[in-house]
């Protein structure tokens, strides 16, 4: 048996805001306990983002956060897919980054 600790993922979704509460339901029911929400709105030349990364603009986001382990990233990413449609284009962005260190 390993003495190695579950590791830590920071997860970001970006969407739009109409799909704050359904999101934010669907993150807590597969086990995002720690939450962030900001809201944002866009400031980026819609030009330059179709040109550059092909999202049409909306200025109307949140911007959600949380703290996983890693073994419910790929879960909670699945679910994005599935229950939001985020592989398709304009519906939103979702990644992770391990955390390698965390101080509390």
């Amino acid at each position: 048996m390993s003495d190695e600790k579950p590791k830590l993922m920071n997860m970001v979704v970006i969407a739009g805001r109409n799909q704050k509460e359904a999101i934010l339901s669907a993150m807590s029911e597969k086990g995002c306990h720690v939450i962030n929400v900001l809201y944002g709105k866009g400031c980026v030349d819609a030009d330059f983002l179709m040109d550059a990364l092909g999202l049409a603009h909306e200025e109307n986001k949140i911007l959600i956060t949380c703290l996983i382990l890693n073994n419910k990233a790929e879960v909670i990413l699945d679910m994005l897919v599935s229950d939001f449609d985020f592989n398709k284009p304009n519906t939103g962005i979702a990644y992770t980054i391990p955390v390698e260190k965390l101080l509390y």
